[in-house]
């Protein structure tokens, strides 16, 4: 069972000598020497195995390298369709980059939206209707990225999906073989349900999106709450039936009273979703900047939006402390530099 006590010594020399200090000084890098007893079919072999850990000085590092282990299991249909019928309601937020994919995941979020509300509040256009795929695939790509266990949907951009059923599938093909989603929202009711067939067909999640749809906002007069009398709560209640009927696994209901909210919640199989469509329906979903306080005081927000944190806040004050320590010459302080040797230093000194 025992290994040859000159090969063990053998290996321990060699594992010091390079590992020797003067080796470590001529590289940046630390070099490892483990050694480690193996029991294998009742004999003991001893194996030396070199580590390299390069030592990173560069200004920035990948957080993705962070996120390789999910840390819950991963969410799909199935568990959205679980979380439902337990009645329990369904988190779902917007992303637009990997940092906020990536807060978003481990944070425990449900479901993640790339919105195309990202045409607002991250490229700085005016409405949806600017935004064109290739932007959404960029963003889409980066939250994907970021995100390890929630279920991810992308937006449809407008244009992208409302000529025809073909054109619909080949964007929501797009989105999921390039932008790494896992399914697609789109806007309208029953208009769109043959759309949703044909998506759905392929084997494509489809969330619906009924009620205010924005990116038909000019056609509804602006962003108005939709559904406030009988004929129009009507409508939105056939809508949801018709994306249902169509294989939509979910919908989103935006800018409804919550009481017709809740009827069509009761009517259908599927889960709603709701943005300003009270508590009753079976998940919630608010834009990432409005929730988390991302925004200069005085913006406007939708009645509603709940801002549960003061992220501008925090980083208003983090740059301030930035731009002082800078200014003040306390940033970098000792801590914040690497070393040289004095004799190196006074070699470098002598050949200036």
């Amino acid at each position: 069972m025992a290994a040859s006590a000159t090969t063990i010594r053998g290996a321990r020399a060699m594992s010091r000598a390079l590992v020797a200090p003067s080796a470590l000084s001529t590289t940046n890098t630390l070099l490892r020497c483990r050694q480690q007893t193996q029991f294998l079919s009742g004999r003991c072999a001893v194996s030396n195995r070199l580590q390299w850990t390069p030592t990173r000085n560069s200004s920035h590092s990948p957080l993705a390298s962070n996120n390789g282990t999910p840390t819950r299991k991963k969410v799909t249909l199935p568990s959205l369709r679980t979380m439902y019928k337990k009645g329990e309601p369904i988190t779902a937020i917007t992303a637009h980059d990997f940092p906020s994919a990536h807060v978003a995941d481990q944070a425990g979020i449900d479901m993640i939206v790339v919105g195309d509300s990202l045409a607002m509040v991250t490229m700085g256009m005016e409405d949806t209707s600017e935004i064109t795929m290739e932007d959404m695939l960029l963003h889409c790509r980066s939250v994907a990225r970021g995100t390890k266990s929630a279920f991810i949907i992308s937006d449809l951009p407008m244009g992208s999906y409302e000529v025809s059923p073909s054109q619909a599938v080949s964007s929501a093909l797009l989105m999921v073989k390039t932008g790494r989603v896992h399914g697609v929202k789109l806007e309208g009711g029953a208009e769109m349900a043959e759309t949703i067939s044909a998506i759905t067909r392929v084997g494509i999640p489809v969330l619906a999106h009924i009620g205010l749809t924005p990116q038909r906002a000019n056609s509804l007069g602006g962003f108005r709450v939709q559904g406030r009398s009988a004929e129009s709560a009507r409508r939105i209640l056939d809508d949801a039936l018709a994306v249902q009927a169509a294989g939509a696994f979910a919908v989103v209901l935006e800018a409804v009273p919550s009481e017709v909210a809740e009827i069509i919640t009761q009517k259908l199989d599927i889960p709603t979703i709701g943005i300003g469509a009270g508590s009753a329906t079976s998940g919630q979903i608010l834009v990432q900047i409005d929730m988390s306080g991302y925004f200069p005081p005085g913006r406007f927000l939708p009645k509603f939006v709940k801002r549960f944190g003061d992220v501008w806040g925090e980083a208003q004050k983090a740059m301030a402390g930035y731009r002082d320590g800078v200014k003040s010459r306390e940033f970098p302080a000792k801590e914040h530099v690497y070393p040289i040797s004095a004799e190196e230093l006074a070699d470098f000194k002598k050949s200036v």
